[in-house]
């Protein structure tokens, strides 16, 4: 009998992790000496963990991959960029906030959350499951929130739009580029061949998902695994599961260096890094078995 390499993957439980994930495990992909098993947890979970280095391959927020560079290394596939549109800071309508207003995030090293922390530096910060940010904001134990995944479609109508994350980056980036919000990293302990082909499977995974959204989309909804309706499942998705989901091109790569470059001038990493540098070489089996 075969003896396969067990991978355990994390994701998070939003709409676009799980429909970029789930070709995998409905069987849809074969592989030859890997299998998977997966883990769905909400983002500032997914982060703490990949802290520890506890799942093989996860989804984690970009904004933490200069923290775990040495311990993952990054995946070009299942990524979510704004281009455009993104995380939004919300109020309570007609609240005018003050320069140390109190404010939920989603965790701590998410993008949104380095953009936030450089833009309102006298914000008090408190850090919530990414569920209950809206209901904070509008019971007033917070005085804003800044919301994420499918909150961004339909929130109360108590609350209002303060800023857009969007406008936050362009201002920080000095030009519209994709803003990178999250991504995938495999573990450097796996062996070079299992963590390419890793990549492949999942790469694959979200290639079919995304050729074949509508059926898809309707797996989902009757399974019961999406948090929303078939029209905002189908506006997320176009959002953050589409055709530049599939695998990181230039431009992609470069908003990520600027993300990057951003947080090493204000102090959040040490050194600055260049994405092209933590990729799995993929080439790598070109050349073995060529």
């Amino acid at each position: 009998m075969k003896n396969y390499k067990l991978i355990s993957v994390a994701h998070s439980p939003d709409a676009d992790d799980i429909f970029m994930y789930m070709a995998v495990k409905f069987g849809w992909i074969s592989s030859v000496n890997l299998r998977f098993s997966n883990t769905a947890l909400d983002i500032q979970t997914l982060n703490e963990e990949a802290l520890k280095g506890t799942y093989d391959a996860t989804a984690i927020s970009f904004a933490l991959y200069p923290l775990i560079k040495d311990e993952y290394a990054l995946l070009r596939t299942a990524v979510s960029f704004g281009n455009g549109y993104g995380p939004k800071l919300v109020k309570k309508k007609g609240v005018s906030l003050k320069r140390n207003f109190k404010v939920a995030l989603s965790g701590a090293h998410t993008s949104n959350a380095l953009l936030f922390r450089i833009a309102y530096p006298n914000a008090r910060i408190v850090y919530k499951n990414f569920l209950e940010i809206e209901s904070a904001v509008v019971s007033g134990e917070v005085d804003a929130g800044v919301l994420i995944h499918e909150s961004i479609l339909d929130f109360s109508s108590e609350l209002e739009v303060e800023r857009e994350i969007w406008d936050i980056w362009c201002e920080f980036a000095k030009e519209e580029i994709p803003l990178p919000l999250g991504g995938m990293a495999v573990r450097r302990s796996l062996p070079l061949t299992g963590a390419i082909e890793c990549e492949r499977v999942l790469t694959e995974a979200v290639r079919i998902a995304t050729a074949h959204k509508p059926f898809l989309s309707h797996m989902l909804m009757e399974r019961n695994l999406i948090r929303v309706d078939k029209e905002k499942l189908k506006t997320y998705l176009n959002l953050y599961a589409n055709e530049s989901s599939v695998s990181m091109d230039e431009v992609a790569l470069n908003s990520l260096n600027k993300l990057f470059e951003i947080g090493y001038k204000h102090g959040f990493y040490p050194q600055i890094i260049d994405a092209h540098d933590y990729l799995i070489p993929k080439e790598y089996n070109e050349a073995r078995f060529s």
